[in-house]
């Protein structure tokens, strides 16, 4: 699937199952809420934090798809093609970066 297959699916299944998109401010803030479960998967399962019962079920697949779907529903309201965006940031970061990490001692090492 491409993320303009993706963005399309989105905005059926929001007019199918969710009525309309949520306002734009809502779908922010429940970005952040999406990468905040992302953030304490991630400092249970690869940081010093221990796993609370509430933490059982929660699996990082799922909730980096969350993110991903509310992110999706941000650039449809928006009128952003994410193709488009994340291709020409691609060609932005291999300009930038052709060289930068390679020559990261910190990486390297």
């Amino acid at each position: 699937m491409t993320i303009t297959q993706a963005q399309k699916l989105v905005d059926q299944w929001i007019k199918k199952y969710g009525v309309r998109y949520f306002s734009e401010l809502t779908n922010t803030a429940m970005l952040m809420e999406e990468v905040g479960e992302v953030a304490r998967i991630m400092a249970r399962n690869y940081g010093e934090q221990s796993h609370k019962k509430s933490d059982k079920n929660k699996k990082l697949d799922e909730e980096l798809a969350d993110v991903l779907f509310v992110l999706i529903c941000l650039a449809n309201q928006t009128g952003i093609d994410l193709q488009k965006a994340f291709e020409k940031n691609l060609v932005k970061k291999t300009k930038r970066d052709k060289t930068r990490h390679k020559k990261n001692k910190k990486l390297t090492s």
